[in-house]
């Protein structure tokens, strides 16, 4: 869809486009600031109106985080059924996503709504970050290991929910993952040693490492056993629970990525589990990367873990 489309880098002052598949744009006013622009919003992921304007909040400021910007400011997007939803849900789907962004200190100055057909809502995020302390998905290097945020799982864990078979503790573990703010990207702005960042969301760890070695011209491989898995998504998953989604990446993606031959399906579909509000994904030089867990852990990111290494090949992701 976007081929058509000319290049946006030929504007000498965005210094980050659609090319690399970043997860903002960044345009340059001065040398001392950059405007990080993003916007994301999607039809409900839970039942409860105010916890799916949480998620859809925090899942659109995790983009200007992972360029290493800090937001500023934000607009909602909203499309509701006005003849099937009450007004009160419609106010505490806006409750939910302002409380979203009251955490993260960031005021919505306004948006626009629509009567649609399904319920949407998300945010367009205006955000700052210096030029030179810009993070892309597309700068890692070759040596660098592979810092994963979050625990995996959210896409199989919302699997089993529109089954009706989630029980509450999967449920709670879903909202806390999905409504931890990525705020420690704005830290990571001006630390050395950061290199690649992105955030996984939609493609799934596979898909959005793969963008990541596409963008770097460098190779990555996966150490399986470290991987951090939501608990309660590790049961769902080894029951059977997986996305369409999930499948889609695959079909994407898959001639991409390697996995060893006596994989379990279960460990292939969370390999590319669609992670609404996903973690940070952060590649450093291995001597930096005890600090960086160690940050991470302090910011309340209990799962960040290494997972892997990026070396020079091809662009490939390979599971070990």
């Amino acid at each position: 869809m976007l081929s058509k489309l000319p290049p946006a880098a030929a504007n000498p002052a965005l210094l980050v486009g659609f090319e690399t598949g970043d997860d903002a744009a960044v345009y340059k006013i001065n040398d001392e600031q950059g405007v990080v622009a993003t916007t994301d919003f999607f039809m409900p992921i839970v039942d409860d109106p105010y916890d799916y304007g949480r998620i859809a909040a925090t899942n659109a400021l995790s983009d200007v985080y992972a360029v290493g910007g800090k937001p500023i400011m934000a607009l909602a997007i909203a499309g509701f059924p006005v003849n099937k939803m009450t007004q009160e849900q419609i106010q505490q789907v806006l409750a939910g996503g302002t409380q979203a962004c009251a955490d993260a200190g960031v005021p919505i100055a306004g948006g626009h709504t629509i009567d649609a057909p399904e319920p949407i809502y998300g945010l367009a995020v205006i955000g700052l970050v210096p030029p030179d302390k810009i993070k892309r998905n597309s700068d890692a290097r070759d040596g660098d290991v592979l810092i994963l945020g979050k625990g995996l799982g959210v896409g199989i864990l919302g699997a089993a929910m529109n089954k009706d078979e989630l029980d509450p503790e999967g449920y709670k573990e879903m909202v806390e993952s999905t409504t931890k703010l990525n705020s420690i990207g704005a830290d990571l702005a001006g630390m050395d040693g950061v290199h690649g960042v992105t955030d996984v969301t939609g493609f799934g760890l596979g898909g959005h490492l793969f963008e990541m070695c596409e963008g770097a011209g460098l190779t990555a491989t996966l150490d399986w056993d470290r991987l951090p898995i939501l608990p309660h998504a590790l049961h769902y998953a080894k029951e059977g629970y997986n996305t369409g989604a999930a499948n889609r990446n695959w079909q994407s993606f898959g001639d991409n990525v390697t996995v060893p031959g006596d994989m379990d399906q279960w460990q292939k579909n969370m390999l590319m589990d669609p992670q609404t509000s996903g973690g940070l994904m952060v590649s450093c030089p291995p001597d930096r990367a005890d600090a960086l867990v160690a940050l991470f852990h302090e910011q309340g990111y209990g799962f960040a873990s290494v997972v892997g290494e990026m070396s020079v090949g091809a662009p490939h992701v390979t599971v070990r």
